[in-house]
């Protein structure tokens, strides 16, 4: 796998920015992005969006940050640091979508920046509920979900229970998949990526993009192990600082298909539950090379 370049000592690397909320035990969320970043040589920028109690078993309540600091964060970054692109996670209410979309608006991120010299891409990671099944959206914040964020994003990236959510479609198969794919981009999106990594039907592990014309599939070994908290967020990580470094679309997913597959293989124990999928491989495997 091609990695990222890094920066030279004293040179300012590229910057992203993750919109979402914080994982306690630190196997998730924005920790999740925020090592991902580092580990692909980016500068990660963060506004949180909500606070968890959680760990390796599960979450057992999250807090809301109010919609105007959400929004403040993503302004303040933006408007004196700089990103390349910019990725959500759990955002919690249909408050924080719509503070967030207004602000991605206002800020030239996403669909709103087609057209400017230097487009910023938004990933959006639609974040419902947690591998264990807890809620981390509120029921009602679904339709902003659907109507507010993913109309604007570069692309837009469930998990399958998410899919289910807001397409109701049961993703069972390739042709359900397809569906699924065509669904979303309907939505707004300009690429809909639907991730089959919880559908364990095969060997290999298939995600499907779709740009409204094409279907483009990739595949990966599937790693037999159960610690795989985080891999959602980790792949949207990848994805993001791909993005940023100038990668098409297609090309960043493959990128983070192969990263994420990668910290799958690295996984290690931790608590009694789900340990974290894990970049820190990247901290024994030698110079980045570059792509």
């Amino acid at each position: 796998m091609n990695l990222l370049p890094l920066t030279a000592d004293g040179e300012t690397p590229v910057r992203v920015l993750t919109i979402a909320g914080t994982d306690s035990g630190g196997g998730a969320g924005i920790q999740a992005d925020s090592r991902t970043m580092a580990m692909c040589g980016v500068h990660a920028c963060v506004a949180v969006a909500a606070v968890t109690v959680q760990n390796s078993v599960g979450v057992s309540a999250f807090h809301e940050v109010p919609p105007e600091i959400v929004a403040g964060q993503v302004r303040s970054v933006v408007g004196d640091i700089g990103i390349g692109a910019a990725k959500t996670g759990m955002l919690a209410s249909t408050a924080i979508i719509e503070a967030v979309t207004e602000v991605c608006g206002e800020m030239g991120i996403g669909k709103a920046g087609i057209g400017k010299a230097r487009p910023i891409p938004l990933l959006v990671d639609p974040v419902c509920a947690s591998m264990h099944g807890d809620p981390l959206l509120h029921a009602s914040a679904l339709d902003a979900l659907r109507t507010s964020l993913i109309p604007i994003a570069t692309i837009v990236t469930p998990n399958l229970d998410e899919v289910r959510l807001i397409t109701g479609i049961d993703v069972v198969d390739d042709p359900s998949a397809r569906k699924a794919a065509e669904a979303l981009h309907a939505l707004g999106a300009q690429w809909s990526l639907v991730k089959g990594g919880h559908l364990r039907t095969s060997a290999e592990s298939r995600d499907l993009l779709f740009d409204g014309d094409k279907f483009l599939e990739f595949t990966s070994p599937r790693i037999d192990t159960g610690n795989d908290h985080g891999g959602g967020d980790t792949l949207g990580a990848a994805i993001v600082c791909a993005l940023a470094n100038g990668y098409s679309v297609p090309a960043a997913v493959e990128f983070g298909k192969g990263w994420v597959t990668r910290c799958l293989q690295a996984a290690y124990d931790l608590g009694a539950g789900h340990g974290p999928v894990s970049p820190l491989w990247r901290l024994t495997e030698g110079p980045l090379s570059s792509p």
